[in-house]
């Protein structure tokens, strides 16, 4: 099979280098900058479990380079996903999948959802349509990420910790396209599920993305401290119950409650999360993605949201002002 990472930073350089250590597909990486140039002359270098590997791995810095691939792992951030979709065109065949490795609510998430608002447009992830009609919700498998990984200088992938990536169809089935993408995975030592409601591990991971990054973005500490800290645990508990409201209202059923979801999030203890560590370096924040949509999702199946309402008319004024909204 032909794969390729769309945007190959930390976690699709992670995917990458497994799936090309392995050796039994085609793996093409599209990157930019000292990154793409690094892969390119040395190799793509995994640090992971106490080891280092370089891996060789196809690099290259546009689609037309990489030519029409069976999948396209897209691993941006959702603002990313306007501006990149055009310059993804040239990886489209008739058959290719794209899977979806995005944080928070995705453009494709009424694709298949059967009730009343099956094939709606995500308008905070989706502006005027402009994803949907070039990365067709079809081509879309959904991917929930659960490694840890950073890129501490080009070329070189710093893994520390997890290797699953849930996969699932957005009609629930166990299509041929996503089996056979889930064995690629497996076979390269990532674990890669298959589940028939993907949706719902989606909002388990994002429970806690809408609560804790922006909180984090607004006081600036880290996970620890803010689970800690009574106040702040108060208010992401509070975002979460409104969150599972509308999750719930869409059909979503939760295998956990929220309280050992906010203990899932200490146990990662002292960590920045990406909201946070964006701010800090002055590029964009996933707002939208991660907030903004359950809110525009909130108005759509009438809950009331209000202290998701109040958190992400405060994170993007923080934003504006750091210049990173």
């Amino acid at each position: 099979m032909k794969i390729c990472v769309f945007g190959a930073g930390a976690i699709g350089g992670l995917m990458a280098a497994k799936l090309a250590a392995k050796g039994d597909h085609e793996v093409t990486v599209i990157a930019r900058g000292p990154h793409l140039a690094a892969m390119q002359s040395k190799g793509l270098v995994l640090r992971s479990e106490g080891t280092e590997t370089t891996v060789p791995v196809r690099a290259v810095a546009t689609a037309e380079e990489a030519g029409v691939q069976d999948y396209v792992v897209v691993t941006l951030k959702a603002h990313s996903l306007p501006g990149a979709a055009k310059q993804m065109q040239p990886l489209l065949g008739p058959e290719t999948a794209i899977v979806s490795a995005v944080n928070g609510i995705p453009w494709w998430y009424f694709h298949k959802l059967a009730g009343p608002h099956e094939g709606r447009r995500v308008e905070s992830v989706d502006p005027g349509g402009v994803v949907s009609e070039l990365l067709a919700p079809s081509r879309a498998i959904g991917a929930i990420v659960y490694p840890a990984a950073e890129v501490p200088e080009p070329g070189v992938i710093e893994h520390t910790y997890g290797d699953r990536f849930t996969l699932g169809e957005p009609d629930g089935s166990r299509s041929p396209r996503v089996s056979a993408l889930s064995e690629a995975l497996i076979a390269a030592g990532l674990k890669a599920p298959v589940r028939p409601k993907i949706r719902d591990e989606l909002w388990v991971k994002l429970w806690g993305n809408m609560a804790f990054n922006p909180i984090s973005a607004l006081t600036g500490v880290t996970l620890d401290v803010l689970i800690g800290d009574p106040g702040q645990r108060g208010v992401a508990r509070a975002m979460m119950l409104e969150g599972q409201a509308v999750a719930e209202k869409l059909g979503v059923r939760f295998a956990i409650d929220v309280d050992k979801r906010i203990a899932g999030g200490a146990e990662v203890g002292a960590h920045k999360t990406s909201m946070l560590q964006d701010l800090e370096r002055g590029r964009p924040m996933e707002i939208d993605a991660l907030l903004g949509a359950v809110v525009e999702l909130a108005a759509l199946v009438e809950v009331p949201v209000p202290t998701c309402d109040t958190v992400l008319a405060l994170v993007r004024a923080r934003a504006r002002v750091a210049g990173c909204y």
